[in-house]
């Protein structure tokens, strides 16, 4: 999972094509001459898909291996994340959301019309902690919580069910376990055993 690029943009309709505000790209893992072409490809797609998203609107565009996640807010205030086809929209959503509210309220940015005339540091740590969806949203890291806590439990399950002549043996010897219940075990497993299709 990966988060390519960050942007804010204003488009109030007052201008041709949205203003770019503000961008963070991560193209660390992209050769050294393929890094100006895919910057350049993040800000045609996040230009191209905010002028088609109304005011209000979340939206997500996959193009290729990646998706351009959108949220363009009612004043005329959007932003963009570039990830992977992999990385949950739903943190990209999360992600959106912060960063408009925090550029809303710390940057003067309704009258912009210069392209990436605003340097906001917010964005260089968000396309960071980002990077790992489950360690920036509390949800995705409760919910890999509970895959991993339900992988341990089915390979337990599974592990005792390779065991099954070694179990009948427990069972026969078991002190725990009286008559009727060795008999009951027995009959079930002839009963379990009769219903297998192979």
């Amino acid at each position: 999972m990966k988060v390519v690029s960050i942007c804010t943009m204003r488009y109030n309709r007052d201008t041709a094509e949205p203003v770019m505000l503000s961008q963070v790209n991560e193209l660390s893992s992209y050769g050294f001459f393929q890094r100006q072409g895919i910057k350049e490809m993040c800000t045609f797609f996040s230009k191209t898909i905010v002028k088609r998203t109304q005011p209000g609107q979340r939206q997500s565009v996959q193009h290729e291996d990646y998706n351009v996640h959108v949220y363009m807010r009612q004043d005329g205030l959007a932003g963009t994340v570039t990830a992977d086809l992999e990385y949950p929209p739903r943190v990209a959503f999360v992600l959106l959301t912060q960063l408009l509210e925090q550029y809303a309220e710390q940057v003067s940015w309704q009258s912009e019309i210069r392209h990436e005339a605003i340097r906001f540091p917010p964005m260089d740590k968000m396309i960071v902690d980002y990077q790992d969806p489950a360690k920036a949203d509390k949800i995705t890291k409760i919910q890999r919580d509970l895959d991993e806590t339900t992988e341990v439990l089915h390979r337990t399950i599974d592990n005792v069910l390779e065991r099954g002549v070694r179990l009948d043996e427990l069972v026969d010897r078991s002190d725990d376990l009286s008559r009727q219940s060795k008999m009951f075990y027995k009959q079930a497993r002839k009963t379990n055993s009769c219903c297998v299709v192979s």
